[in-house]
C-alpha cells in the first residue's frame, strides 16, 4: 500500500509530503505568444502538408505516395491507386525539441517499389521555412519540381512548410511523424486531438390513455391487455388491464430520453397476454417525432387518436379498427441529467426559448500541460511505456488531447475554454492509456479491448477566484480490486473570468435546476434510470464520431457507476457526515462541561452572559450575527489556497479492506462463488440491521412525541396536560426573565447538586407509549 515517501535532503530528513497531495507548480506559460494560448507552453512543431502530385513520370501503372524523411524521422501519406495525378492533402507535424537535420526530404514512391526505388524526390532547406503563429493567414502550399535518380523533372508535388505552435488550426489533423513508435494511417486518426459536441437531450413523455375498439379472434376470450411503448432501445409497459368490454384503460406515464436530430420512432403495441409466458400482438403503431407537441412548461397537452395496425403473420380479424388515445410531448422544461447532480457541468434546459434565463455569466479557460510519473502500462523494447491521452468535459463540448505514444512523461500543451452559465458546476478531465496502438490494440486485432482510465480531476468553479490562474500538479488515482494505486500526476492550469460580476452573484439567488425539476419533480430511482439511458445515447452518438470516443471515457466521465452498492463509500459517507457535525458535537461537549463545572471561571463567565442575554434579549440577535462575521473574518486567515483534489483519505480508500473492493468492483449480477456472495450477503444483514435499529429508535423516540398529546397512555397524558397548565400559569404570573434564568442556571448547576439517575422529564418520556408493540 503507497503511503508517505520520506525525503532526504542534505541535513538530513526532510518532513513528508503526501503522495497523494496536490502541489502547486510555476510553468511557463506563454503569455499569448502562441495565439491565445497563455496557459500553456509554447511548443513549436515543423509542419509539412503534402497537397497533391501532377504529372509523375513512371513506366507502368503505380499507386503513388509521398515519404517524408526528416533525420531519422519519417511519415508518408495514403497511397492513392493508379494515378499520375494524387491528391493526399495529408500533415505532419514534428517536433522542433526533436529536429537533428537541417534538410527536409520528400520521397514521391509507389506501393511495393523497392527500397531503392522511387519516383522523384526533393530537398528543402529548414532555415528557409517561416515561422507563424495564428492569428496569422494559413501558408498557401506551392508546387516544387521532384527529380529522378538521374537527375531529370519526374513530375511536381505541391507542398507547405513552415514552423508553427499548438495552436495552429493544423495541429489536430497533423499525423506526429516523429512519434516514437510508428503508427499506420487507420490508426493515426484514432491519436489526434478532437473536439466533441454533446447532442442536446430531451425528455420523451408518452401518456397512454386507453385503447378502444379492441377484438380478439376468440369472441369468448376475456382479454388481459396491456400497452408495450419502445424507443429505440427503450422500453416501457403498462399495468395489465382486464375487461370484457372492447375498452381498456391505463392513463400511465413512459418517460424516455431521445437525442437531437431524433433519428428515432416511437412504437406502441397493444398486447394480450395469452398465457404466463406468451404474449401476442394486438396492433401496434408507429409515431414519429414531428407528431410530438414540445412544451417547457406545465401546459395540458392534448390527446390523439391513433389507429393500430395488425402485425404480419397475425390471425384475420374482421373489421378490425382498432386504435389508441396518447399525449405526446418533449418536456423542454428539464434538464436530462447525464451526470450525478453534484457533478454536474451544465444546468441549461433543454428548450433554447429557456436559455435567456441563464446567459453566459463567465468564461473557464483548461491548460493541460504535461503528465509526469505515469505508471507502466505496457513494455516495449523490454522497457516500460505508457500511450496516454486527455479527456475533458464541461456541458456540451468534450475536448481529447492527442495521444502522446510511448511515454511517461507526456507533454500535451493543449488549451480549451468554455462558456459558464451556472459557476457551481464541475470541470472534469481525466487521463486515459490508449490500448488500441500495439500489436494487440482493438484497431489492430479486432478484438473489443478497453482503454485503461488513470485518474481523474474534479475542478468546482464556484471554488475559484476570479481572474486568478491556478497551476497545479494533480495526483492520478484510482482504485481496484487490489487497493489504491497513484498513477502519476497531471499539470493543468485553470483560469476562471466573470464577464457580468452582477450575473455572477445573481446565480446565487436563482435554483440550481430548471424550475420543472421542483415544480413536477421526478422522482430518484426515475431519473437514475433516465441518466442511463442518457449516457447510453450520449456513448451511441460520440461513438459515431470520427475517430469515436470510446464507452468506457464516457462511462467514466459520466459516473456511470455511481449508484452501486459499496461498502467503502458508505463508510466514507458516514465519516463526512461526523466530519461535517463535528463542530455541533464539539459545541455541545463545551456545554456539557460548562454544566459540570470543569473550568470553573468559564462557566462562571457563560452564567454571566447568560444573564444579560435573558436581561437585554435586543442583544441575542445582534451579538450571534457580529459573533458570524468576526469567526468568518478570522477564518479568512485560514482559507484555502488550493482547489480541491481526489482525496484518499476522504474517499476513505487507503484503509479499505480487499474484499469490500472486490465486492466493489464485482459486475452486475454477481459472478463470484456462493460462499463468497453469502458471507456478503450476510455482512450487509449485519450493517442493516445495525441502521434499522437506529432507525427504529428515532421513530420510537418522535413517536412517543406524539402520544404525550394523544391519550394513548391516559395517566400520562393527564400528567403532561396538568403540567402543560402549571406551566402556563407560572410563565403567565412571573417574568419571563426570571423563568429563563431559573431554567438556565438548573440546566448549568454544580455537579453536587446533580444526581447520577435521569432527570424526572427524561424518565417521563421515556415511559410514554410507541409503537413497538404493534410490529410483528
Amino acid at each position: 500500500m503507497a503511503g508517505v515517501l520520506p525525503r532526504f535532503g542534505p541535513f538530513g530528513p526532510l518532513p513528508p509530503i503526501d503522495e497523494f497531495g496536490i502541489k502547486e507548480t510555476r510553468p511557463r506559460l506563454a503569455g499569448g505568444r502562441a495565439g491565445g494560448y497563455d496557459l500553456v507552453e509554447r511548443m513549436e512543431y515543423l509542419y509539412v502538408r503534402v497537397v497533391k502530385a501532377r504529372d509523375l513520370k513512371w513506366s507502368g501503372d503505380f499507386d503513388p505516395f509521398a515519404e517524408i524523411r526528416l533525420g531519422g524521422h519519417s511519415g508518408a501519406t495514403r497511397h492513392i491507386e493508379k494515378t499520375a495525378s494524387p491528391e493526399w492533402n495529408d500533415v505532419f507535424a514534428f517536433s522542433r525539441e526533436r529536429i537533428q537535420a537541417s534538410f527536409l526530404e520528400v520521397v514521391v514512391r509507389g506501393k511495393g517499389f523497392a527500397k531503392d526505388d522511387f519516383v522523384g524526390r526533393a530537398r528543402f532547406d529548414l532555415g528557409d521555412a517561416p515561422l507563424r503563429v495564428p492569428p496569422d493567414s494559413a501558408l498557401a502550399p506551392q508546387w516544387f519540381h521532384v527529380f529522378g535518380k538521374n537527375g531529370e523533372r519526374a513530375g511536381e508535388v505541391m507542398m507547405a512548410v513552415w514552423f508553427g505552435t499548438q495552436a495552429d488550426e493544423c495541429f489536430p489533423l497533423a499525423v506526429h511523424a516523429d512519434a516514437a513508435f510508428a503508427v499506420d494511417a487507420k490508426l493515426a486518426a484514432h491519436i489526434r486531438c478532437k473536439q466533441y459536441t454533446v447532442p442536446r437531450l430531451w425528455y420523451v413523455r408518452v401518456n397512454v390513455i386507453e385503447a378502444r375498439d379492441v377484438v380478439f379472434a376468440d369472441k369468448t376470450r376475456v382479454g388481459e391487455v396491456f400497452v408495450r411503448s419502445k424507443i429505440s432501445s427503450q422500453v416501457h409497459k403498462t399495468k395489465t388491464c382486464v375487461s370484457r368490454l372492447p375498452s381498456y384503460g391505463w392513463n400511465e406515464d413512459h418517460m424516455f430520453v431521445a437525442a437531437e436530430p431524433f433519428e428515432d420512432h416511437l412504437i406502441i403495441s397493444v398486447e394480450d397476454r395469452v398465457k404466463v409466458d406468451k404474449e401476442e400482438v394486438i396492433g401496434h403503431v408507429h409515431i414519429p417525432f414531428t407528431d410530438f407537441e414540445r412544451r417547457w412548461d406545465a401546459r395540458p397537452i392534448r390527446p390523439r387518436w391513433y389507429n393500430l395496425v395488425r402485425p404480419e403473420g397475425a390471425a384475420k380479424i374482421e373489421k378490425f379498427s382498432a386504435k389508441i388515445c396518447v399525449r405526446l410531448c418533449l418536456e423542454g422544461g428539464y434538464r436530462v441529467l447525464s451526470e450525478p447532480v453534484h457533478y454536474l457541468s451544465d444546468v441549461r434546459p433543454a428548450a433554447k426559448e429557456l436559455w435567456h434565463n441563464r446567459p453566459p455569466v463567465g468564461l473557464v479557460e483548461l491548460g493541460i500541460h504535461n503528465a509526469f510519473g505515469l505508471s507502466s502500462m505496457r513494455t516495449r523494447n523490454g522497457r516500460g511505456s505508457c500511450d496516454a491521452y486527455c479527456v475533458a468535459k464541461y456541458g456540451v463540448k468534450w475536448f481529447r488531447t492527442q495521444t502522446v505514444i510511448d511515454s511517461l512523461a507526456p507533454r500535451f500543451h493543449q488549451q480549451c475554454l468554455w462558456d459558464v452559465h451556472d459557476h457551481c458546476t464541475v470541470l472534469t478531465v481525466a487521463v486515459f492509456h490508449n490500448c488500441q496502438i500495439g500489436e494487440k490494440g482493438g484497431l489492430v486485432s479486432g478484438d473489443p479491448v478497453k482503454d485503461v482510465l488513470l485518474g481523474k480531476v474534479r475542478i468546482r468553479l464556484s471554488t475559484l477566484e476570479t481572474g486568478r490562474i491556478y497551476t497545479h500538479a494533480y495526483p492520478l488515482v484510482t482504485l481496484h480490486g487490489g487497493g489504491i494505486r497513484k498513477m502519476g500526476e497531471l499539470q493543468l492550469a485553470v483560469r476562471f473570468s466573470a464577464t457580468s460580476t452582477l450575473g455572477l452573484l445573481q446565480t446565487y439567488a436563482q435554483p440550481h435546476l430548471p424550475p420543472m425539476h421542483y415544480h413536477y419533480p421526478l422522482s430518484i430511482v426515475h431519473q437514475e434510470t433516465l441518466r442511463r439511458e442518457a449516457v447510453a445515447i450520449i456513448a451511441h452518438r460520440l461513438g459515431r464520431m470520427d475517430p469515436p470516443l470510446r464507452r468506457e471515457c464516457i462511462d467514466h466521465l459520466c459516473e456511470v457507476q455511481s449508484h452501486r452498492w459499496s461498502m467503502r463509500r458508505s463508510k466514507a459517507h458516514f465519516f463526512r457526515l461526523m466530519a461535517a457535525l463535528a463542530p455541533l458535537f464539539a459545541a455541545l461537549r463545551w456545554f456539557v462541561d460548562v454544566c459540570h463545572w470543569k473550568n470553573p471561571v468559564t462557566t462562571v463567565a457563560v452564567h454571566v452572559i447568560y444573564a444579560m442575554f435573558v436581561c437585554c434579549p435586543n442583544l441575542i440577535l445582534p451579538s450571534f450575527f457580529v459573533y458570524k462575521f468576526m469567526l468568518g473574518l478570522w477564518n479568512y486567515r485560514f482559507r484555502p489556497r488550493h482547489p480541491w483534489h481526489v482525496d484518499t483519505k476522504v474517499s476513505h480508500a487507503e484503509m479499505a479492506h480487499l474484499d469490500e473492493l472486490d465486492e466493489e468492483f464485482d459486475e452486475f449480477p454477481t459472478a463470484r462463488p456462493p460462499e463468497v456472495v453469502r458471507m456478503r450477503y450476510d455482512r450487509l444483514r449485519s450493517l442493516g440491521a445495525r441502521i434499522q435499529e437506529m432507525v427504529g429508535d428515532v421513530a420510537a423516540h418522535a413517536e412517543r412525541a406524539r402520544c404525550a398529546m394523544a391519550w394513548r397512555d391516559p395517566r400520562a397524558t393527564a400528567m403532561y396536560l396538568l403540567f402543560c397548565l402549571l406551566l402556563a400559569a407560572i410563565t403567565f404570573l412571573a417574568p419571563f426573565q426570571a423563568v429563563a434564568l431559573l431554567t438556565g442556571f438548573y440546566l448549568m448547576r454544580h455537579p453536587r447538586l446533580r444526581q447520577r439517575l435521569p432527570d424526572v422529564p427524561a424518565n417521563f418520556f421515556r415511559r410514554l407509549p410507541c409503537k413497538v408493540d404493534c410490529l410483528l
